[in-house]
């Protein structure tokens, strides 16, 4: 099968599995795991960021941090798209007791001035506190969109004016960076918080890493051992996400390549009536009325292909390392022919 449901498929390839194998372990809560602490120390370095916490998943950083960020009753601005508020089991109010204010837009991105519209007034004790903006770069639902790196900076100015937290969720943001050439320090620079994911593109069997200021982190450890997050010889899972910042971040561009290709070949379909392409991994497409997704599913799945169902209209396809040259070429003869 050729699985292009989502780049969370990904195997751990030979050298990473060998490179896992020879990881040196220690116990990760007394802080004596040297590939744990290797990782969060590389990772923090990258960033120009001054430490991190390792985490066994993306929703966990992404809640460990509104939760460091926010107090019960806060307000946290997002985009109605945000893997927080779609994909995260209701964890801003289960978790943190906050609640959240919804910018609507096409591709998940939104503006500074539509950031501005919603900050309630804190003299307003009818409204929430506002306390943290949160993005997500690339946005899954917006098809792998960028953001503007000029729009985000002017909205850290609109955080700094009025104190808010301002948080990256970055489960994809190596992708963001090939596609518009930015540096991990750049977006260091510009946020107080960021989680990136391992197990994505990157190829890591598990694995995602908080970045932030020391006390942030600090915080952070606590709140990962209320999670459930703290782990013991994790230095072998660690590895692998060494591994993959080591190797696996320059080839993203072929997945982005690939993914351009199936864009291209579902044009030539006559059961597609709409194609969303962000220009990274991601391909989100609907349907002509009348054709159903699990039916359009059910013909890729006889030429073994796999994608995943959106909506009763609509499919996402994610192009991955683990879908060779071959496999993106049947593809795209397949959909085109469909």
């Amino acid at each position: 099968m050729i699985d292009l449901r989502s780049d969370t498929v990904t195997k751990p390839t030979r050298e990473m599995l060998e490179f896992m194998m020879a990881a040196r372990v220690g116990d990760m809560v007394f802080d004596e795991d040297p590939m744990v602490n290797e990782l969060e120390e590389m990772a923090a370095a990258m960033f120009g960021m001054e430490d991190a916490i390792y985490c066994p998943s993306g929703t966990m950083t992404n809640q460990i941090a509104i939760k460091a960020h926010t107090r019960p009753g806060d307000e946290v601005i997002c985009s109605r798209m945000s893997h927080i508020y779609q994909f995260e089991g209701g964890g801003v109010a289960f978790n943190s007791g906050a609640s959240v204010a919804l910018i609507d837009s096409d591709n998940g991105t939104f503006t500074t001035d539509e950031v501005k519209e919603h900050i309630n007034n804190p003299n307003d004790w009818h409204k929430a506190f506002t306390r943290l903006v949160e993005v997500e770069n690339t946005v899954n639902r917006g098809a792998g969109a960028c953001w503007d790196f000029e729009e985000m900076k002017k909205i850290r100015e609109l955080c700094n004016s009025h104190n808010l937290g301002y948080h990256l969720d970055g489960a994809r943001l190596f992708n963001a960076m090939v596609a518009d050439g930015r540096k991990p320090a750049e977006y260091g620079a510009l946020f107080d918080s960021i989680s990136i994911c391992l197990s994505k593109g990157l190829g890591a069997p598990v694995g995602s890493l908080l970045l932030g200021n020391r006390d942030l982190i600090r915080q952070g450890e606590r709140i990962r051992k209320v999670f459930g997050g703290a782990m013991r010889q994790a230095g072998y899972i660690a590895a692998a996400g060494i591994y993959a910042l080591r190797n696996n971040v320059a080839r993203l561009a072929d997945d982005h390549t690939n993914a351009g290709l199936i864009a291209v070949a579902l044009r030539e379909c006559r059961f597609v009536e709409k194609i969303y392409y962000g220009g990274t991994n991601i391909v989100i497409f609907t349907l002509v009325p009348g054709i159903k997704a699990s039916e359009f599913l059910e013909k890729l799945r006889g030429h073994g292909i796999l994608a995943l169902k959106t909506g009763e209209r609509s499919i996402r396809i994610v192009t991955h390392l683990d879908v060779s040259d071959a496999g993106i070429k049947k593809v795209c003869e397949v959909v085109a022919n469909l």
